[in-house]
């Protein structure tokens, strides 16, 4: 989609639909718009949109609720409603004349709203007469110069919407070699940023025993993904980003009910919004120094697949008894952050799809986060308010640390009784960034189908947008 900015008229945008917003008990702008909301037709309450004709253009005016309780995060939901309204009608091209006062913030998120209201995996759909229509073009009109705004915006909500396309790929095409493959052309792109990919042989040698018991049952190579991006004038601490990319989780021994299996080909969504995070990072050129490790694998039962009882060796020294082979996210990551920890890394935020017990907790509104460190987590929390990917703190309590020592090992990868399976997760990663500031966030409740409007079914790209706008704090 080509996405500009304007300070004229939207006259000049050349568009063949406007769209502009309302606040309840506030004037439309326009007599024929405010006719349209006195006669009833149209709506200031978030979630409308009604449609009319003027100066030989469809006009689309779009409730915005209480001026009060305007935000970024409320404008990014208009502009999805706004748009996907556009499509039906066949739109073309798309102006916005953004509410009077919209600061940064609200200006970039109409265009997100918009882009991410695009979404659309067809890839698999045959013989179809008539192709779900698609806008080519938004312009954002205002009062100031947002130009800026404007394509930070767009390159992150693509960025976005290719891991969504990562996340809805089936896994006999998404393998971790597909996943691998990914990250290493976005790398070839961008002349700031290096993809080193490790396959099983390279991992085993490295000392990651519990990364390659969870690869060892699948017959699809594994690949542990090192990007390194360095932008220009970069500053402030090295920001290790970690992702968990189980192209398929079965569960493995202990293998899932068959209701719901399908959906885990999405257990890979933190890798992948990892790979187009720092993807979206180095094509802004921010001034950070980034360290991103995916580790991606199956996790499938066979004659060579880990057991219950078993205990496998981290690259971190530490021995791990399993037992559960489902609770195989957390032997993936801890590897990983130790490898992000030895390649530089200062500050270390994993992401992963860890645990159900955060979707039983924060449903689909928040991602849990757990943390080492206060400040550092705040800093998490602060870069996902200001994107909407929200985030809600759990505590890392000693007693939580006790449930995780192993009878036989040093760790044990899933304790019985289901206590606090969030925190249990977390708790067992904790000792793999040791003194290191690090954020857990379990992402299994905010990955897919969210039920938002501009990210309804399917694959949400989670975590995109946070990661970039942490690295833009870091710089």
């Amino acid at each position: 989609m080509d996405v500009t900015a304007s300070t004229g008229p939207p006259a000049a945008s050349g568009a063949d639909t406007y769209a502009s917003g309302v606040f309840q008990d506030e004037n439309a702008g326009r007599a024929e718009l405010q006719a349209l909301l006195d006669s009833g037709e149209a709506k200031a309450k978030a979630g409308s949109v009604a449609l009319t004709h003027l100066d030989g253009h469809r006009h689309l005016l779009v409730g915005l609720g209480a001026r009060d309780a305007w935000s970024a995060e409320g404008a990014r939901v208009a502009a999805a409603n706004a748009a996907k309204r556009a499509i039906d009608l066949g739109c073309r091209s798309l102006c916005w004349v953004a509410p009077p006062d919209s600061d940064e913030r609200a200006i970039g998120a109409l265009v997100e709203g918009t882009i991410l209201a695009c979404y659309s995996f067809r890839r698999y759909k045959t013989g179809d007469e008539e192709p779900r229509p698609a806008l080519e073009s938004l312009t954002v009109c205002s009062a100031s110069d947002q130009n800026a705004t404007v394509e930070r915006a767009a390159v992150v909500a693509d960025a976005v919407n290719a891991a969504r396309t990562l996340q809805d790929t089936p896994a006999n095409d998404m393998t971790p070699t597909d996943v691998a493959a990914r990250a290493s052309e976005i790398a070839a792109a961008r002349p700031h940023l290096t993809a080193t990919i490790e396959r099983r042989k390279e991992i085993a040698a490295r000392g990651m025993g519990a990364f390659a018991a969870v690869a060892q049952g699948s017959a699809q190579e594994p690949a542990l993904i090192t990007l390194h991006y360095k932008g220009p004038k970069a500053k402030g601490p090295v920001l290790g980003l970690v992702g968990k990319a189980v192209t398929f989780d079965t569960g493995g021994i202990s293998i899932k009910p068959s209701q719901g299996m399908e959906e885990m080909k999405y257990d890979m969504s933190a890798g992948a919004a990892v790979i187009e995070a720092i993807g979206a990072i180095a094509a802004l050129e921010l001034p950070v120094e980034i360290v991103g490790v995916i580790g991606a694998t199956e996790n499938m039962p066979s004659g060579t697949a880990i057991k219950p009882g078993d205990i496998v060796r981290t690259m971190k020294g530490k021995t791990v008894e399993i037992n559960n082979t489902d609770a195989e996210g957390r032997l993936v990551l801890c590897d990983c952050i130790a490898h992000a920890i030895n390649e530089g890394a200062e500050r270390v935020v994993d992401l992963a799809t860890l645990t159900g017990a955060v979707l039983v907790a924060l449903g689909r509104t928040y991602a849990g986060l757990i943390s080492n460190d206060d400040a550092f987590a705040a800093a998490v929390s602060a870069a996902g308010e200001s994107t909407g990917e929200i985030v809600w703190r759990l505590p890392l309590h000693a007693e939580y640390t006790k449930l995780v020592e192993g009878t036989f090992g040093d760790l044990n990868n899933a304790p019985e009784g289901r206590l606090a399976g969030t925190i249990v997760g977390g708790a067992f990663l904790a000792p793999f960034a040791g003194d290191v500031p690090w954020v857990h966030l379990d992402i299994a409740g905010t990955a897919w189908s969210l039920g938002r409007a501009y990210a309804e079914k399917g694959g949400s790209g989670w975590g995109v947008r946070l990661l970039v706008e942490l690295a833009s704090t870091l710089g």
